[in-house]
């Protein structure tokens, strides 16, 4: 589920999921400045916050529900630099206990975000738009906690992730399990149908600016290459690359 979902140089891009992979999904997203910090976004060498958008279909649990999600694995271009040192972070327990109003403001890694989920009860498919938001984890990873409503009730850590290195054409590499929620017995866990997340902060630190990811300083021939692996229940993964277009500037060095 969430957040995913992170913060890279990768242009606009969009991709189809792998031809023989069910369920089906989609990827698409954009670069886009952090609000509050001039110079950012889609730049050469800039900080930068990525908006990452998902769909998922499918009919493994009933006609129109996928499986549900267990992991999503979000792989960054090589060259893309995360920096989690000195963001403030908020504890899985006051996160999960008390709620994104018991975190420190500056924990949020990212905007209030959505994900779509639904779930046969009583014989009729019960769809919500939850609520999805990203906040800095201990340890420099992330998780991202939602909230939907009733009858599918539920106000928790949906996914936690932590970042690896991965093999080139990438680089950071966000790990994430899903957990399966249960709404009311008798009743199969919920199955998600998108995901639409923003992920991608900054702060000042005298007069120096710290972003939260920075987009590499020079991009491949063709663009940078991005890839997410989505793993479910059912025990299949489906894949899906792209490739985003190659910033035209530069950052701004003062």
């Amino acid at each position: 589920m969430r957040r995913a979902l992170i913060l890279a140089a990768l242009g606009i891009f969009a991709a189809p999921a792998t031809a023989t992979a069910r369920p089906g999904v989609t990827l698409s997203g954009r670069v886009v400045p952090i609000p509050g910090f001039p110079h950012t976004g889609n730049i050469l060498g800039a900080g930068a916050a990525v908006e990452v958008h998902f769909t998922i279909s499918g009919s493994e649990i009933a006609p129109g529900v996928p499986s549900q999600l267990r992991a999503v694995n979000f792989y960054l271009p090589r060259g893309t630099k995360l920096h989690p040192q000195g963001f403030v972070t908020c504890s899985p327990t006051t996160l999960e206990n008390r709620g994104p109003a018991a975190c420190p403001k500056r924990s949020q890694a990212g905007p209030v975000g959505s994900a779509g989920v639904v779930d046969p009860i009583g014989g009729e498919l019960v769809r919500e738009q939850a609520t999805l938001q990203a906040f800095f984890a201990p340890g420099g990873g992330l998780e991202f906690y939602t909230r939907a409503g009733a009858p599918i009730s539920a106000e928790l850590i949906a996914a936690t992730g932590h970042f690896i290195t991965a093999a080139r054409p990438y680089g950071p590499a966000l790990m994430s399990t899903v957990r399966l929620v249960q709404t009311i017995p008798g009743a199969p866990p919920v199955s998600t149908t998108s995901i639409n997340i923003k992920v991608g902060a900054a702060y000042r630190r005298g007069h120096r600016t710290v972003y939260y990811g920075t987009v590499p300083t020079s991009c491949p021939r063709g663009g940078f290459p991005v890839k997410a692996e989505l793993r479910f229940q059912s025990g299949e993964t489906t894949t899906v690359t792209a490739k985003a277009a190659c910033p035209r500037g530069r950052v701004r060095r003062a």
